[in-house]
């Protein structure tokens, strides 16, 4: 279980874009929420045909 000590004993990373400035854990967590938001709108969602009502054979008037 050693190997799972992270030492946590250094000053955090930031980048700055202009005014803002994020740290990298943060950053790398808002770019992997935006992948998933991505691949939400983008992936298909499952075909769902033999769920569908069947229409039914007497004619209406």
């Amino acid at each position: 279980m050693r190997f799972l000590e992270i030492n946590l004993n250094h000053p955090a990373h930031y980048f700055t874009f202009g005014p803002f400035s994020v740290s990298a854990g943060n950053l790398a967590i808002i770019i992997f929420m935006f992948l998933i938001f991505a691949a939400a709108l983008i992936l298909p969602f499952p075909d769902h045909d033999e769920h569908k009502p069947q229409s039914s054979s007497r004619e209406e008037s």
